[in-house]
This record gives structure tokens, C-alpha cells and sequence, in this order.
């Protein structure tokens, strides 16, 4: 009959490390293999959130992009663009136009899109709709979260007319 009891040479120190000198002796027969030490449980022990957060690297915010959503009035789809790509209004209305297919028009401060049958406004930080163009880039690409061409008679009281 063969003993599945481990042999109690094995002398476990305080730490929890085995010291096994006279194990190997006493089982010359044997080719059983004491179980592995227990591992690390993950999540154990608790790290606060703030700790956990300070040793994250930090992301690196010039290489990402500022993605907003587009909609338009009356399309059944969105798109999503990056503002990082576009150095100033007029190469962002003219990518719009293309991605579209519908003529925008200029802008002007005085009076907005006036006559033009679609007109882009964005939505700021604040939740407040305005025109685009109103302020100015830096301001636009650091406030806006998402962009929404209307028709241009919906689009009338928007603008920063005087």
C-alpha cells in the first residue's frame, strides 16, 4: 500500500519559505513533488484609487487627437472627425462640405452665415450651441464636443449678430 502523506521533515520557517535539506533524503523512493507555495491573490492587498492613479504613466495628450461627432439635419448617420488635423476654420468647413456634399457658404462676424442654406454649430463645454467661427481656433478646439450642421433658418438666432 502506498502512503500519500507527506513526509514531516519539512520544516516551514516564519516567513513561509520551506527548507527542505532532509526531504530529498527521506524520499529516495518517491517521485511526488511537494505542492507549489501559495501565489499572491490579485487585488491583494487593497490599493487605493489615488495610488493606483499616480503610478499610471501619464497619457500623452499631444499625440492623441480631439475626436467630436458630426450630425446633420436630416441625415440618418453621424461621422466622427479629429479637429487636431485642421489648422483653422476654413479647412475644417471645406473637409464638412466634402464629407456632406453640401455647400456651407462663408462666415462672417456680422452676419453669420446669412443666405447660406446649411450652417455649423457646435456645442461648447457649457452646453451652449453657436456658430462656428465665433471665437477663435484654440478657443474652438478646446471647447467644442460636438458639431451639428442645421438648416440656416434654424441657425438664425445663433449667430453673434450686433
Amino acid at each position: 500500500m502506498k502512503n500519500n502523506k507527506r513526509a514531516l521533515d519539512v520544516i516551514v520557517d516564519d516567513c513561509g519559505s520551506k527548507n527542505d535539506s532532509s526531504v530529498s533524503d527521506a524520499r529516495d523512493g518517491d517521485s511526488e513533488v511537494a505542492p507549489k507555495a501559495k501565489q499572491q491573490v490579485v487585488g491583494w492587498p487593497p490599493v487605493r484609487s489615488y495610488r493606483k492613479n499616480n503610478f499610471q504613466p501619464k497619457k500623452n495628450t499631444e499625440a492623441e487627437g480631439i475626436y467630436v461627432k458630426v450630425s446633420m439635419d436630416g441625415a440618418p448617420y453621424l461621422r466622427k472627425i479629429d479637429l487636431k488635423i485642421y489648422t483653422g476654420y476654413k479647412e475644417l468647413l471645406k473637409a464638412l462640405e466634402n464629407m456632406f456634399k453640401i455647400p456651407i457658404g462663408q462666415y462672417s462676424e456680422r452676419e453669420g452665415y446669412n443666405g447660406a442654406e446649411h450652417a455649423p454649430t457646435y456645442e461648447d463645454k457649457d452646453g451652449d450651441w453657436m456658430l462656428v467661427g465665433d471665437v477663435p481656433w484654440e478657443m474652438f478646439i478646446s471647447s467644442c464636443k460636438r458639431l451639428r450642421i442645421m438648416k440656416g433658418s434654424e441657425a438664425r438666432g445663433l449667430g453673434s449678430s450686433v
